[in-house]
C-alpha cells in the first residue's frame, strides 16, 4: 500500500520511533517506512508518522500519555490509535484493524472503513464522502492555505446550533485545537439534548 495523498505540503521527518510501527497493520507500517506520514490537499488530511517530534505529527503522542486521544476521550479504547486527522480536528483511528472516526466536538465514534487499505482507497476516490466536505471548502474557509501543524478552528462549533452568531473560521495550532475540542466534548457529555451552552471563542 502506498499512502500518496494529492497536493502534498508536508512529508514527515526520518523515522526515530520505529517501535510504534509494531502497533500498526503491516501495510500501514510498510507505507510509513517509505514516507513517514504526510499532509495532503494542502492541509486538509494529515497522516501521522513514527517520530517523536514534531509532536503534532507523532503517532506516539496521539496514542500515549495524558494528552493522547484515549486519555482525552472516554469512549475510546486504550489501544485505539489515531493515525490521521482531517482539517477541523476529527480523528481517524485504528481499532482491531478497522478504521473508526472520532467526532472530536462530541467524542462520539462511527465506523469508517473495514481496513486501512479500504479507508485510504475510499478517501482518494471520493474524499467528500470520507471527510464530509470537499477538501477545497476547508481551505477556502481560511483563505486558501493551512501551514503544517495547523487545523481549522470553527466557532461556533458545528455541533451547536446558533441563530444569531455567524460561524467563523481561522487556522490554529493543531495541538491547541486538539485540547480545545477535547474540552468541548467533555462539556457536551454533561448536557442533555437541547440544553444551552456558553462556549468561549478559542
Amino acid at each position: 500500500m502506498h499512502l500518496h495523498l494529492p497536493h502534498l505540503n508536508y512529508s514527515g521527518p526520518p523515522i526515530d520511533d520505529a517501535p510504534i510501527l509494531d502497533r500498526l497493520p503491516p501495510a500501514l507500517a510498510a507505507a510509513l517506512r517509505e514516507r513517514n506520514g504526510s499532509i495532503g490537499w494542502q492541509g486538509v488530511v494529515h497522516l501521522r508518522g513514527a517520530c517523536i517530534e514534531p509532536q503534532w505529527h507523532s503517532l506516539r503522542n496521539a496514542a500515549e500519555g495524558s494528552d493522547s486521544f484515549p486519555s482525552l476521550y472516554p469512549a475510546l479504547e486504550p489501544t485505539d490509535l489515531a493515525f490521521a486527522e482531517e482539517a477541523f480536528g476529527d480523528q481517524f483511528l485504528l481499532r482491531q484493524g478497522a478504521v473508526i472516526r472520532l467526532l472530536a466536538e462530541t467524542g462520539e465514534t462511527e465506523p469508517c472503513g473495514e481496513s486501512i487499505a479500504s479507508w485510504f482507497s475510499a478517501l482518494l476516490a471520493d474524499p467528500e464522502t470520507i471527510l464530509g466536505y470537499e477538501p477545497a471548502q476547508a481551505l477556502e474557509a481560511v483563505g486558501g492555505k493551512l501551514e503544517p501543524g495547523q487545523l481549522v478552528s470553527a466557532y461556533p462549533p458545528f455541533c451547536i446550533a446558533s441563530e444569531t452568531v455567524r460561524r467563523e473560521f481561522k487556522p490554529v495550532a493543531a495541538l491547541s485545537r486538539r485540547g480545545w475540542l477535547a474540552g468541548l466534548a467533555a462539556r457536551m457529555r454533561e448536557l442533555p439534548d437541547g440544553a444551552e451552552i456558553d462556549i468561549k471563542q478559542p
